[in-house]
């Protein structure tokens, strides 16, 4: 079925696009991140706010693109779990199982990522092509 081989370049990209969106909402809302992490008792707030940036942006730019994604999924996690532990951990605050439980769900999408690679709509095949097709043509 052609169309199979699409699936893994959607379900990247719905994943990688949760990511970048945070990463430009808190490039937008800077001083609120870095107040909600001083408030949640974080150290170095400012530099925190600035890696988790970072982080989703690369993280998510790898995933979706398909390029080095398992690298992009890692650093998202990185990200992801603490965050999860911090701010939705059902056992400090019940209200938050929802949010922890559709965050454990994107945890197994991602790691679906890592066991199955990009896929073969991805940059990371295109190079992997080209690759292959320069060594057979020396």
């Amino acid at each position: 079925m052609k169309a199979k081989k699409y699936i893994p370049l959607f379900g990247r990209t719905l994943l990688g696009v949760l990511f970048f969106q945070s990463g430009i909402r808190k490039i937008v809302g800077f001083a609120t991140t870095q107040q909600e992490l001083s408030d949640a008792g974080i150290p170095l707030a400012a530099w925190v706010t600035l890696l988790m940036i970072v982080v989703e942006l690369i993280g998510s730019g790898g995933l979706i693109l398909g390029y080095k994604a398992r690298i992009g999924v890692l650093l998202v996690l990185l990200y992801l779990v603490p965050s999860t532990l911090i701010f939705h951990n059902p056992a400090v605050d019940a209200s938050q199982m929802i949010e922890f439980m559709k965050n454990l769900a994107i945890m197994g999408g991602l790691l679906t990522v890592v066991a199955y690679g990009s896929g073969p709509v991805s940059l990371e095949q295109k190079s992997t092509l080209a690759q292959t097709t320069q060594y057979l043509e020396h």
